[in-house]
């Protein structure tokens, strides 16, 4: 079998552009909400709050694909700014339940628009054909991915 060195460092370079996009995209979003004192990772849990707000801790930790102990730290840090809440859940007395609280609405108003401003300043100059081609290759690989880490974990 002969090896394509040129697929292989496309494929390199794709991951490495695409891991260090997120990263500074991340960062970026940090710095954007920095005077609100909240981080991208708190805007992504209440962002997902705000659009499913009856969910369970761990339902929450696999929606957002992230560790359970790192959104623990997470919720613990929003239910003490007073942003969240935990119930005990109605259908497992050993779940709980989050809940925003009306203290976080007119947050998530602000940050709202924050990500909207920065996405724009972000993608401008990027054309509608090539973020429909960028976000087809994308659900590709998140699909692909899943079907891969489906075969591990069973």
């Amino acid at each position: 079998m002969q090896v394509d060195a040129d697929k292989i460092a496309l494929m390199e370079s794709f991951v490495r552009s695409l891991a260090s996009s997120s990263r500074m995209w991340r960062r970026y979003l940090d710095l954007r909400f920095r005077d609100l004192d909240q981080s991208q990772a708190r805007w992504s849990v209440l962002f997902e709050l705000s659009r499913n707000e009856v969910v369970t801790q761990v339902e929450l930790a696999r929606t957002l694909g992230i560790e359970a102990a790192t959104l623990v730290r997470l919720l613990d840090g929003l239910e003490g700014a007073g942003l969240i809440e935990r119930r005990p859940s109605a259908a497992d007395r050993r779940a709980k339940t989050l809940h925003l609280t009306e203290a976080a609405c007119p947050l998530i108003v602000r940050m709202e628009e924050i990500s909207a401003a920065s996405r724009a300043e972000i993608l401008e100059g990027i054309s509608q054909q090539d973020l429909r081609i960028a976000t087809k290759v994308l659900s590709r690989i998140a699909a692909r991915l899943e079907i891969l880490s489906s075969g591990q974990n069973g």
